[in-house]
Parts: C-alpha cells; structure tokens; sequence
C-alpha cells in the first residue's frame, strides 16, 4: 500500500480541554502530542488523531443528544478482552451508558466522557 501524507482528525467538543485531556489521558493511557488552553489533540498512530476542543459549543452538557461515538477497537475476537476493558474502566468510575452485550459485530459497551461524549469498545472488524 502506498504511504498516504494525508492523516484523519477526530475532533471532540469539550467544556474543558485540559480536563478532558487528562480524563484521556488516563482511559487510554497515552499522553497529548500538543496542549493549548482551549484544544489538545493525541497522536492515535497510523495517521490518526483525537483533538479536544473547547469553546465550540458554549453550554455543552452531557444531556445533550450525541450523534457520534468514538470507537476503541480491540484485537482477540472474543468477548475477554472487551470484558477486562470494562472492567478497568468502570474501576476507574467512568460514567457506564451500556455495559457489555453481544452485538451483530461482537462485544461491545459504550461509556461517556465527562461532557457526555460517547466512547464506544468493541472488536477490531
């Protein structure tokens, strides 16, 4: 496959960005590739990215509908893993929205960052 210069951006709107980032952080035990007031963003590898921004949406709370999730693909095509992740999140007193349940494309469970954006996991396709 030829190299691609191009790389995918996934932006997350957020009240705080550097405790968003921190909450991140954490869950997905990396560290911020860039950290500004208002917009952090995480190198993901493989030319993928997650930024934190904040002063796009004034008032976002985590009653608001949201139409979007990030997904955290899992490799081992088995519920184990995906079981163990939920169990280090919810460890973690993350916000649980769905726990574990079989889907038509595996194991899933879906929880929220503080602002109320959703993190999917589920098993890499």
């Amino acid at each position: 496959m030829a190299h691609s210069a191009h790389a995918i951006l996934f932006i997350v709107y957020v009240n705080d960005a550097p405790a968003a980032a921190r909450f991140y952080a954490d869950l997905l035990d990396i560290e911020p590739t860039l950290e500004t007031p208002g917009y952090v963003s995480f190198d993901l590898g493989g030319g993928a990215g997650l930024s934190l921004w904040s002063g796009r949406i004034d008032g976002l709370t985590p009653a608001m509908p949201r139409t979007s999730e990030i997904c955290l693909a899992l490799p081992g095509g088995s519920e184990a893993p995906i079981d163990r992740q939920f169990e280090r999140w919810a460890a973690k007193g993350v916000r649980v929205v769905s726990e574990p349940r079989d889907e038509g494309f595996g194991r899933t469970f879906v929880v929220a960052d503080p602002d109320g954006n959703l993190i999917r996991v589920a098993p890499v396709d």
